[in-house]
Parts: C-alpha cells; structure tokens; sequence
C-alpha cells in the first residue's frame, strides 16, 4: 500500500524529469525566478554564510553568488531526481573524469579505497558515472532522510544502476562485511558533525569550524587509502571531476592531517566557484569551546 502511495507522490516528478532537457532547463528557471524573487526560500542564510566566508567582497559580489548559487541549486535538485529516468549513456556523457588512471594502481593491486568528497557540483551525479565505468563497486555512506516519501526516492535513484547505500551508523561493520570487494566508499564529509565534541576544530573559510573526523578514523582502522573528488562545472548539465591522493597509508598520518588535507582542498574548490557548494544549510551554528 505504501509503495502505490509512493508511486502516485511520485507522478508530478515523473512529468517534470521526462522532458527534454531545454524545456527541463526552462522549467528550472521558472522555478528559480519564483524561489529568489517571490517566495526567498532561505535567501538569509545564503547570504549571511556567504557573508562570513567572504567578508572582503561587496553587497553586490555577494549577490551576484548568491543569484548565482540559487540558479545552481534548483537546478542541482532537478538533476538528482533527472537520474531516475537518465540512460548510462546519457549519465556518463554529462560526467566525466579527467585523470581516473591514476587509480589504475589500487585496481592493480585490488585495493579499496574511501573517497571524500563535499556537497559540491553534482556529487550525486558524480557517484552514479563513476560506478558506470565499473573500475570499483561505488558504495555511499548516507544520513536516512527523516521524510519517508523522499528516502524512498532518493534510496530508488541512489541504488538505481547498483550503487552500494550504507548507513553512517553501519560504516564500520558495512565495510568490514565487504571487505572481499573491490570498492570506493564515499564520504560526504562536510557535513555538521552531530557531536562536537568529538570532532576537529580548524579554520574553513575564515571561520572556525568542527569538521567530521569519521573519514580518518575509518580510513585508519581500514587501512584505506583516501582519494579527494575534486567536481566542475563546465556547462549546464555538464561536469568532469579529477582525483587527488591524499594519502595511500593512512596509518602512518600524524591524527587529524588527513581531515585537514580533505577540507582546505575542498576549501580551494570553493573558493574557486563559490557557486556550486551548498550554501543554503547552517554550516556554522557551532561555537568553538573555550577551553
């Protein structure tokens, strides 16, 4: 019964993402003017974290990432559910990776390896491609989403094509039962740490920040070589991603190097094009603690 009332939920979705892409892209810009301009959907805190993370530009550079990162943000959110329906083909065309031969050396040796990666460009996008050139099984470690309609769509699209989904309280025993496979895991890893007092403390875009340590810890018990995923945009609907290697022995990394590596190269990348992270949550609303 759930399932009929999901599939019906599901229609207007359904209609939106079958239609060929310049009418899909028109429509995603009716959405925008209508978001920005009429309802302001969190326009406060896009500003305000863009504010704090650059506080030198003027009022209207601000604006003008702002009006850029809205356009890119509705249309981010198309795209994700555009994957329910998107071909192989037409997935691998719109992503691709420049320099994916420097893995050929974890491959040779059957070596699974994390990848961490932020919410920027089309991470989604990013992990249904690379799984398609089936160098690795792509597992993804994910939060369930409190929404049941919306877990059930994004769980469809996520696993469509055979991507491994593994719950964030289930990592560590999810990937010891895998261990046989030859997998990346992916690690989102800027997200707000939940405990912050078990998390490290360092300065991300002017501001101090906690930063989710799970990623190193994993990464160290595992043995795990951790590779960055660097994503641009190059045109609307189109991206292509390159590696870095971070570190390929984890356990001889002095503690928190591989967290601080991770997030001042995903740090570059925005500061870089602004555009495409995702402003819209409440990245800072953690105090550092005086100790």
């Amino acid at each position: 019964m759930r399932n009929i009332l999901f599939h019906l939920l599901a229609l207007p979705f359904y209609i939106i993402i079958l239609l060929p892409f310049p009418l899909f892209y028109l429509l995603s810009d009716i959405f925008y003017f209508i978001g920005y301009y009429i309802i302001g959907y969190r326009k406060k805190i896009i500003y305000q974290n863009l504010q704090n993370a650059f506080p030198k530009k003027s009022h209207q550079e601000l604006i003008t990432i702002q009006k850029k990162y809205y356009s890119f943000m509705v249309d981010l959110f198309m795209e994700t559910f555009k994957l329910l329906i998107m071909s192989s083909k037409s997935i691998q065309l719109r992503f691709k990776f420049t320099n994916a031969e420097i893995l050929q050396q974890f491959t040779s040796s059957k070596q699974s390896i994390i990848f961490v990666l932020g919410h920027y460009g089309n991470w989604e996008l990013c992990g249904q491609s690379f799984h398609l050139k089936q160098l690795f099984q792509q597992d993804v470690l994910y939060h369930p989403l409190s929404n049941s309609f919306f877990e059930w769509l994004t769980y469809k699209l996520r696993s469509r094509f055979g991507v491994g989904l593994i719950p964030m309280h289930l990592s560590i025993k999810e990937m010891i039962r895998r261990k046989d496979l030859l997998t990346t895991t992916a690690f989102l890893a800027d997200q707000t740490p939940s405990n912050i007092e078990s998390c490290h403390w360092m300065q991300f875009l002017g501001q101090d920040t906690p930063v989710f340590l799970g990623t190193e810890k994993i990464a160290k018990k595992l043995g795990l070589p951790v590779v960055f995923v660097h994503i641009n945009r190059i045109k609307r609907g189109y991206y292509e991603s390159h590696f870095s290697i971070i570190t390929t022995h984890p356990k001889e990394e002095i503690d928190n190097w591989i967290t601080q590596q991770h997030t001042q190269m995903l740090e570059k990348d925005i500061v870089a094009k602004p555009e495409l992270w995702l402003w819209s949550h409440r990245r800072w609303k953690h105090l550092k603690p005086i100790l």
